[in-house]
């Protein structure tokens, strides 16, 4: 069945036809099908869902279409109380926290002891911490059991691990000792005792860390999954590779924003409320018409330069265009080398001499390019034009390079860095630039 049949089946409002086609829909077909509806018809799609549905649909939702949801069902406690229960530990964990304090503590409220218990424990880890991003459902034996305790062990105590791939062995403290894949179990003699098969390589992450850690190490490793440790190297749960891409997909837009100069991520701007759209847009606009002010200023200050030769007012926002452009360019690449981890903080020197050629030769190039122009239409000023366009790449460039490394020395996120940061200060460099070298090469 379509979507477009199914979207008929709720407009007639047919919901006995619709609870007997909707199981015949992936979870994500029915994630997105929900996304698209408005919200009263979405809270009644979503509650005649199959409770095995509805935890797996749920987990697909934007955590914007959740909270209406769980809007949507309060008048239902059982039913929000069954959703809560059934969530995956790591995903309920990630939607609880977007949450207002006191709607968290209700919502805590609701779950079983045992949920309540994990999710405290989970909530009490420091935001962006490993801690928040793990699970505490994973396999975990100890070094004397037997291959074939070992599959019963999983038969009896494991449908709800988050992964199957990966088996941990642990000792009697719970210290974890090493981790060993399913596929060496099963092909295993049953006599074989775990500690037979032990290596003690295992790579652990810790539960206090920043997330970014798992993104490297999981890059690094190319496990499914990773455990998680606390101080005392006790295991304390498991971090899988979905949520890593999840984490990864998150910080990715979180940056993507930053460079464009927002003050946070916009999930969709078609769902957003357009005071949401303003308030994320206005603060840095309104710090960069600020910035401008110094290009304002520093244009008055060759007043006179330019009402002797006007022909330099044609090339003005070719060349701090080009500066501004420069800029952006070499920006992206530190910023987007600095999050994966292809460069450190300490490389800057290295790189400041290679991006003094690089926007050099840049500058040379588009020097030749502007002066044909300039042969045409300003013959008189084709040297101030060449020389200029050179410099100005060059400081663009080194500007670009530099201010993401600043921001990182500063503890801030170099993503902050923005292109129309970088534009401004470009700008006004270029325009000090311009003016200062007309002035100099024709004695004006």
């Amino acid at each position: 069945m379509t979507h477009k049949k199914l979207q008929e089946i709720i407009d007639n409002k047919n919901w006995k036809s619709l609870r007997e086609k909707i199981s015949e829909f992936e979870t994500w077909e029915l994630a997105e099908l929900i996304e698209d509806l408005p919200e009263d018809e979405s809270i009644i799609v979503f509650r005649l869902l199959p409770r095995f549905l509805a935890k797996e649909t749920f987990q697909e939702l934007s955590h914007e279409k959740q909270e209406q949801i769980i809007e949507g069902l309060a008048k239902n406690v059982n039913k929000i109380t069954a959703l809560l229960n059934d969530l995956d530990p790591d995903d309920r964990t990630a939607f609880l926290e977007e949450l207002p304090g006191a709607v968290t503590k209700r919502l805590i409220q609701m779950l079983s002891p045992e949920e309540r218990k994990i999710a405290t424990k989970l909530l009490g880890y420091p935001e962006d911490s490993i801690g928040r991003l793990m699970t505490p459902e994973f396999i975990a034996v100890q070094p004397h059991f037997t291959i074939a305790e070992t599959l019963d062990y999983i038969r009896n105590h494991c449908q709800d691990s988050e992964t199957l791939n990966i088996v941990y062995v642990i000792d009697e403290d719970l210290h974890l000792l090493d981790d060993i894949r399913i596929r060496e179990i099963i092909l295993a003699n049953p006599e074989q005792k775990i500690s037979e098969l032990m290596e003690n390589r295992v790579t652990a992450l810790n539960a206090l860390d920043d997330q970014e850690e798992a993104i490297a190490i999981f890059k690094d490793t190319n496990m499914v999954a990773l455990p998680v440790v606390d101080s005392d190297q006790v295991l304390v749960g498991i971090v899988t590779v979905d949520d890593v891409m999840d984490l990864v997909e998150e910080e990715t837009t979180e940056d993507f924003h930053k460079f464009g100069a927002f003050q946070d991520a916009i999930i969709s701007p078609i769902k957003a409320r357009i005071y949401t759209l303003y308030k994320q847009r206005v603060f840095w606009l309104t710090i960069l018409v600020f910035m401008n002010i110094f290009s304002g200023a520093a244009i008055a200050h060759f007043e006179n330069i330019i009402q002797k030769s006007v022909s330099l007012l044609f090339f003005l926002p070719l060349l701090i265009g080009s500066g501004g452009n420069a800029g952006a360019q070499s920006a992206t690449l530190m910023i987007r080398s600095l999050a994966i981890g292809d460069v450190e903080a300490k490389d800057w020197l290295k790189l400041l001499s290679k991006e003094l050629l690089v926007s050099f030769l840049l500058g040379i190039t588009m020097a030749i390019g502007v002066s044909i122009i300039a042969s045409f239409r300003a013959p008189d000023i084709l040297i101030v034009v060449a020389l200029t366009m050179v410099c100005i790449v060059i400081t663009g460039s080194l500007i670009g390079l530099l201010l993401p490394f600043i921001f990182t020395k500063l503890k801030l996120d170099p993503a902050t860095a923005s292109a129309p940061l970088i534009t401004s200060l470009a700008d006004i460099t270029g325009v000090v630039i311009y003016f200062t070298l007309a002035s100099l090469i024709l004695g004006l």
